[in-house]
Formats: C-alpha cells, sequence, structure tokens
C-alpha cells in the first residue's frame, strides 16, 4: 500500500483530506471567448438602441471662462465684420437721425470710403439749416435758393475774378513765362488729408472740394486763408453708376435739366468762395452733351469757371464752355496715376515740357501724402528752372489769351 506525504504528516487516527481545486466546465480560451461576446452583445445594444447622433465621435469639453468686457464694450458692442468685393471691412453703424452714409469710391484707385452726410443731401429732403456764409465773402455775389446761398454774378463782379488767387503783376508776369497749374482734387471728406494738402502745399496750388464732409467749409476757409484758390467738384455719374456712386445728388444723365440743375443748385449751397465748378468722378455724364450743356450754362450765368479733370477723352467739357465764352481748363496730365515717387517725379517733368512747348500746362492729383511731398519738393525748384507755378485762373487766362 503506497502512503504518500499527507498520509504521514496526518494526526494518528485522523484521514488527511486533500484539497480539491475548483475547474470550470471549459477551458479558459472558451472562457476568454464567452467574455468577449458578451461585451460585444453589450455595445451593439447601445448602439441600437440609445439615440445619441454624435455616438462614436470623440466629445471634449472644455471649461472656458468668458473674459471680462473692457470699458468700451461695455457702452457698445463691436460691429460685426462683413465681406464685400473680397475686402474685409466693420458693418456701418445704425444711421442718427438727419444723417446719411455714403460709400466713396476713388475712380483711379477703386478705394472705398464710408462718409457720414447730412440727410439733406437725399432727393427727399430740403436743407433744414443751409450752411452759414462763410468770412471773406462778396455778399453781393449771393442768391438765395433753396438749398442755401449760391453764387451769382453781378454785371462785370464774377466769384471767378473775385476769388482769384494771383495778383494783376503775378498774372502779367505768367503771360510771358512758361507756366504750370496744379489741382489737387476730392478735398473736404477726410480733414487730415485736407489740413495737410492745405498746409504743406505752396498757396498757387488749387484745391478742389466735393461738397460732403462734415463741415467742408470751415476747410474751405482755411484753405482761402493760405491763399489758395478753391474749386467746388460737382458729383457726376460714372458708367457704372450705382455700382460706383459720386454721393447724394448725384448729376445724372438720364435725369431732366430741372432735376439736374436743382442739386447742382444743392452742391453750390455748401459752401462759397469758389472761382468755378470742376467734375467729381462722372465719365459717362460729361461725355453726355445734352447733360452737360445746361450745367456749363448755368455756371457761365453765375460767373464761375469750368474745370475738366481729363479722366475721360470723351468729355465734351470744352465744347460746352466755349459755346458759353467762360473760362475754362482740361487737365494735361494726371500726376499720381502710379502713386510712387519716381512716376510722379516723371509726371511733373512731364508738366515742364508740356509748359515749355505750349506756354501753359495743367495737372491734376489726389492729396496722398507722397503727392503731396513731392509736389511740395518739385515747386521749390521750379522758378529756378524757368517755369512759374500758378493758380488755374491764370492758365485759363493764358490759354485764353493764346
Amino acid at each position: 500500500m503506497a502512503v504518500s506525504a499527507d498520509d504521514l504528516s496526518a494526526p494518528l487516527g485522523q484521514k488527511s483530506t486533500r484539497k480539491r481545486r475548483f475547474r470550470l466546465p471549459f477551458s479558459g480560451t472558451q472562457a476568454l471567448a464567452t467574455i468577449l461576446a458578451l461585451l460585444l452583445l453589450a455595445f451593439l445594444g447601445v448602439a441600437l438602441f440609445n439615440n445619441n447622433p454624435m455616438g462614436g465621435e470623440p466629445v471634449a469639453r472644455v471649461a472656458i471662462k468668458a473674459p471680462a468686457a473692457t470699458d468700451d464694450q461695455k457702452v457698445a458692442a463691436k460691429p460685426p465684420v462683413e465681406v464685400k468685393h473680397g475686402t474685409p471691412e466693420l458693418a456701418k453703424a445704425p444711421e442718427a437721425p438727419g444723417q446719411k452714409t455714403i460709400t466713396i469710391i476713388d475712380g483711379s484707385s477703386g478705394a472705398r470710403k464710408d462718409v457720414v452726410v447730412s440727410s439733406e443731401g437725399s432727393d427727399s429732403a430740403a436743407a433744414d439749416a443751409p450752411p452759414p456764409v462763410m468770412t471773406g465773402i462778396d455778399q453781393k455775389l449771393l442768391e438765395k435758393s433753396r438749398h442755401g446761398m449760391v453764387p451769382i454774378a453781378i454785371g462785370a463782379l464774377k466769384p471767378v475774378t473775385a476769388y482769384a488767387a494771383s495778383s494783376e503783376a503775378e498774372r502779367a508776369r505768367a503771360m510771358k513765362t512758361p507756366s504750370i497749374s496744379i489741382v489737387i482734387g476730392g478735398l473736404g471728406v477726410g480733414a487730415a488729408k485736407t489740413t495737410d494738402a492745405i498746409m504743406k502745399l505752396p498757396p498757387a496750388v488749387t484745391l478742389g472740394f466735393t461738397p460732403y464732409g462734415s463741415d467742408p467749409g470751415k476747410l474751405v476757409e482755411r484753405a482761402r486763408a493760405q491763399r489758395h484758390e478753391v474749386l467746388l467738384q460737382l458729383p457726376m455719374e460714372p458708367f457704372d453708376y450705382p455700382d460706383n456712386d459720386p454721393g447724394p445728388q448725384t448729376l445724372l444723365s438720364s435725369a431732366t435739366a430741372e432735376q439736374n440743375l436743382d442739386r447742382m443748385m444743392w452742391h453750390m449751397s455748401r459752401f462759397q468762395g469758389y472761382v468755378g465748378v470742376a467734375n467729381f468722378m462722372g465719365a459717362r455724364f460729361i461725355a453726355t452733351d445734352t447733360a452737360m450743356q445746361p450745367i456749363a450754362r448755368e455756371a457761365s450765368k453765375r460767373g464761375l469757371a469750368l474745370f475738366d479733370d481729363g479722366s475721360t477723352p470723351r468729355s465734351v467739357a470744352a465744347a460746352a464752355a466755349e459755346g458759353q465764352g467762360m473760362p475754362f481748363a482740361r487737365s494735361d496730365v494726371a500726376i499720381d496715376a502710379v502713386p510712387t515717387s519716381a512716376d510722379i517725379d516723371k509726371a511733373l517733368a512731364r508738366l515742364e515740357g508740356l509748359a515749355k512747348e505750349r506756354g501753359v500746362a495743367v495737372g491734376v492729383a489726389s492729396a496722398l501724402p507722397i503727392s503731396i511731398e513731392r509736389i511740395s519738393a518739385w515747386a521749390k525748384t521750379l522758378e529756378s528752372r524757368g517755369v512759374m507755378l500758378v493758380p488755374l485762373t491764370t492758365a485759363m487766362l493764358k490759354s485764353k489769351s493764346s
């Protein structure tokens, strides 16, 4: 009989009790497979019966603390951004009563600028408070209209001569010397750039003001105090109007003569002291004879000159002015068509060549900082080269006499 070690170690008189191991009714591999099957059934049950459209997508939950509002944000929320012609711009703020926001587009660069003007510029509203008469204005050369005071000629006394900047001696010298006149246009909207043009450019440079801006009269007063001649630029219809909109009360080729003349009166009443009128944009209007003739006739009747900025070769302004026998000039060179120092200097040199060849030349530019800088530097040495810089009315008088 075999004796095990357990039997030898057991107390006498007692049988040993052997421990038995518990065994599953199936192998370990089968158990693992069963567990995996149960887990798969549970997952399928959740997927089928749990209505969660984001099921299976990774989700991260992050607690974000809102930043404290600044003082400016507490006063007014920042306006949303809208995309316009591919360029992000701040959405226009709500217009205050009596105001209208317009978008002025630079015809040469395509740059857009929103400007707030009085709603009296709309067709449906007349001026509640016409602009005041400026200082230094001859009261005899003013006439009351429904929009405010507008210029008028009294016999031989005319705004074009009363507000001319050059003296008799200067005009006499210009008749014997090659002369250049430069007109800076688009002023009045943007006080900073307008002030730069007024203060940094020589007095002989003529300044063209649009009728818009918060207070163009104040800027015109300052320009005249610095001995600059002033032009009123009349907003006229371009070919792509109304996508390209000069502003309220634009003169339209499709409007009647009476409608355009009333709009012209509104523009002429915005400020005083100008020697003449000029086009502001207006490639379509200034090329339409039936539209331009009444404007030239009215300007001539009121003792004003007419200036064409030369932006369209189809302009009929010269013929319209000649028919009225009024002072007229057309720009020969767009000085800052390419706004770089080198190109502006080339344009100014071209003006000099034209003046020496023909006796007189006229250039036009905008109030870009680079334009003001280059014109100012060029003008300082102009007379040393035998050429005079003269106001526009002097160039007009010389052109008429030649």
